[in-house]
């Protein structure tokens, strides 16, 4: 019988250790006493939250962030006692899985605490839970009225001891950008507003903003996967993943010849193709058609075409035919086509890359918790 990889049409490596040093890169860069958290929704930005959490717990983290309540519950076996908080926050008639799994929520509007405070009585006793304030976002967050107004209100803070006070900065990766200050002032008086407690508004480009930026927690999540949180600047985080393809064909083509749907690629000259098992089903975008690049054998290769459900062409004409033959695998991502450049060729960002990378890879998990 065949192995998976052998059946696969693309391989995915992620490397756990590279996860973990990640995490203990941004934790270096925070001020004295600040605790690095991780965020770790969506599966871990598309990476597997099994494995990345008990991967991240080993290295020292011990908060976690997650953006729904069924991401919470399937990671709260995975991380023991650890703090795990729901950014989304409660919505009605869930307030018993929050309490059943031992999650957090993050209350972003008055309805939400209301339901919080609720459940609290219900229980019969407090119930703890973040706030979110929004400072500038327009996202989600209590306006700076609504936060006033339950500042106020002693009866909920004894309902509702509060574990954390956080905000989202939206212009960090532009370092220069006023918002950010802007962001930062207006948090720092909202908390003088509200119950002392630990507060948070740095995700992984607003560390690199500095100390004042990071309060008592900071929350980075595509930093931690190799993603580069000061664009323009050299990325300073380990690459995580390594991304290949395999080659299904090579044939010899020539002018007038076209490729792929609506012809949008016309061949220039003599010279060979090579098809391989990776499309849009895949989370290879199709925005990346005629716009990409691979490597293989030490060559940056085009891809030419457009991007199908399950197939891309890349022109290795100037590859020796020794190195790219059926079988072979060509990197889409990987130490000479890092993650960023792939996103700027799709007109989108790191984040997007990873999230989208689809369950038909075979995935190869490096390092870690074994």
């Amino acid at each position: 019988m065949s192995e998976e990889r052998d059946r696969a049409g693309g391989i995915l490596s992620i490397d756990l250790d590279a996860v973990a040093d990640n995490w203990r890169r941004l934790a270096a860069r925070l001020r004295p006493g600040a605790e690095c958290a991780a965020v770790i929704k969506a599966d871990a930005y598309g990476l597997g939250a099994a494995r990345v959490a008990p991967a991240l717990l080993a290295a020292g983290c011990r908060t976690f962030f997650v953006a729904t309540i069924d991401e919470g519950i399937r990671l709260r076996p995975l991380v023991g006692a650890a703090p795990v908080f729901v950014l989304n926050g409660v919505y009605p008639r869930t307030e018993g899985d929050f309490l059943e799994h031992a999650l957090l929520p993050v209350l972003n509007t008055p309805e939400q605490a209301a339901l919080w405070r609720a459940a609290a009585a219900r229980a019969g006793r407090p119930l703890s839970a973040a706030v979110h304030v929004d400072t500038g976002m327009a996202r989600l967050g209590l306006s700076a009225a609504e936060a006033a107004a339950l500042a106020a209100d002693d009866d909920f803070w004894r309902a509702v001891p509060p574990l954390l006070l956080l905000s989202h900065l939206a212009c960090a990766e532009d370092e220069p950008h006023a918002k950010n200050t802007a962001q930062r002032d207006a948090f720092a008086t909202l908390r003088t507003r509200l119950p002392a407690m630990p507060a948070s508004l740095a995700n992984s480009s607003g560390i690199f903003l500095g100390p004042d930026y990071h309060f008592d927690l900071a929350r980075p999540g595509a930093a931690l996967f190799g993603v580069n949180p000061r664009p323009g600047e050299p990325n300073p985080m380990a690459q995580v993943i390594h991304l290949q393809g395999k080659i299904l064909q090579v044939r010899a083509v020539d002018t007038p010849m076209t490729v792929g749907y609506g012809a949008s690629h016309r061949i220039a000259r003599k010279g060979r193709l090579a098809t391989v098992a990776v499309g849009y089903a895949d989370g290879y975008l199709r925005s990346l058609s005629n716009r990409a690049t691979g490597v293989i054998g030490g060559h940056s290769v085009p891809m030419v075409g457009r991007v199908s459900m399950d197939l891309i062409t890349f022109d290795i004409s100037d590859v020796p035919e020794s190195v790219a033959h059926p079988g072979a695998l060509i990197d889409l991502i990987g130490p000479g086509n890092p993650l960023d450049r792939i996103a700027g060729e799709a007109g989108t960002i790191g984040y997007e890359i990873l999230t989208s990378l689809g369950g038909r890879y075979h995935r190869d998990y490096r390092g870690g918790c074994g």
